[in-house]
Order: C-alpha cells, then structure tokens, then sequence
C-alpha cells in the first residue's frame, strides 16, 4: 500500500477504538471502492462490530458505521439526500453526473463529503453528508447555464433502482479478464492489466487474480468505466465459445 493507504488503514483502526472506548457510533466519511477494498483488508485488526451504507440498497459509495459493543441508542447514519431539479424542465440542458459532481466540488467541499450521484430523466438525487447539505441547499441554483431547485428529499420514499441495461457477449471463458474485456469492450490483455493494476472489483473487493472464474450475481466494477452484474453463462457457439449475458449500470 501507498503512505496514503496505509494512513487510511490506520484510521478505520483508530475509529473503531475510539468508537469501542467512547461508547459511541463514528462514523467514516464516504468510501470509494479502493478504499473500501482496504478497509476490508484490515477488518480483522478492528476494535468493534461495523455496518456500511451509502444511503440506499445499491450504492458503491459507501459510509462507515463503527458499533461499540454495548449501546443502548438508536442511531442513523449522518446521511441527506437532496433532489436537483430543473426549474423549467423545457429548456433544460442534457446534464450530467459530471456536470452536477463537478458543480458540488466547486463549492469547495470535498469529494469523500459525497456518495452517488443518482440521475433519473434529468432529475438528480445526491446522498451526501448531512452536514453539507445546507450549504448545497443554499449554493446551488445553477449547473451549468441551466437554473436548477434543491430540495432534500426521504430516500424511503423514492425509487431508487439502478437503471440497467441487459447486454449479451461471446467469450472464450468465464475468467475474469475475458469477461471485463466483453463488458468494457476492449482486449483481453488490456483487462488484464486493468485486474493486475487494482482497476477490478468484484463485490466491492480488489481482484487481482486474472484466471479468476466469474459468478452468477456478482457485481463486477472497473474503476473509471462503470458497473455491470454477470447474469451467467448462457450455452456455447458452434466454435465453442462461451455466450454470457449481464447487466450495465447507466
């Protein structure tokens, strides 16, 4: 691990200490993949018992909660999820995840402050944290040239779902680098150096083993390209290769 890495390691250890002799839940601020890989890396060197949520069910940014081991309190994640808007939909521009991202970032808050952005037929819903969420509130009224509302909304009640997208592929195996090179549209030894550089994870953990055979179900993320979910195999060509079917995350 780089200094950096190790840093974070050692802080998830403090927290949970801190959490365990203060009797009280801390918190992490939201974690992206790499660095939920490390957290799960040191779980075994943690004080307490732990929970992760970004907000809602599907969300790949996600916040730490460290649980001492006798707390009598009900507690909830410091987490706030705001609606953006157009103000007149009509002349609204195609604004994207991009766009509002990097809106939020100009405020000067920084990036670890925000979970996934959600976008919804140009209605967006940012999870965040509850202690900047005023601040966006207040700032934010315009993305780009387009006039936009804030509002904070309960994620309870919104339909939350990823849209996805079932796509089908042809691959020589179920590896691991041969079905990131189907999902991301490029060569197999590409993949293979996206898996050996720490670009790949599967369920939220860093692969690094290229031969690795994928599985129903699992979520596959390659950093900087997106999400997708291995449907399976779905029989063989007449060439003998193997058809796959999964799910893109828009």
């Amino acid at each position: 691990m780089t200094r950096d890495e190790e840093l974070l390691a050692k802080r998830f250890i403090d927290l949970s200490r801190q959490a365990q002799q203060r009797d009280m839940v801390l918190f992490s601020d939201f974690l992206n993949l790499n660095e939920l890989n490390i957290f799960q890396q040191g779980i075994s060197e943690l004080y307490c018992s732990f929970e992760m949520s970004g907000g809602y069910a599907w969300s790949e940014r996600q916040m730490i909660a460290f649980l001492p081991d006798a707390f009598c309190y009900t507690w909830n994640y410091p987490i706030s999820c705001l609606e953006i808007r157009p103000v007149n939909q009509k002349f609204a521009e195609g604004l994207s995840h991009r766009d509002v991202l990097g809106t939020l970032m100009g405020l000067g808050i920084e990036r670890p402050k925000v979970g996934d952005i959600l976008v919804d037929e140009g209605v967006f819903h940012v999870f965040c944290n509850e202690g900047v969420a005023p601040y966006f509130m207040e700032q934010v009224t315009r993305i780009r040239r387009t006039a936009v509302q804030v509002r904070q909304v309960e994620p309870g009640g919104l339909q939350l779902e990823p849209k996805v997208e079932v796509c089908e592929g042809i691959v020589s195996s179920n590896r691991l680098d041969g079905v990131v090179a189907c999902l991301c549209k490029i060569s197999r030894g590409q993949a293979s150096q996206m898996i050996h550089g720490g670009k790949v994870f599967v369920n939220h953990k860093e692969v690094a083993q290229a031969a690795r055979e994928c599985r129903e179900q699992e979520l596959i993320s390659v950093r900087s390209v997106g999400r997708f979910r291995f449907l399976g195999c779905q029989g063989e060509t007449r060439k003998g290769r193997v058809k796959i079917r999964y799910e893109k995350y828009l």
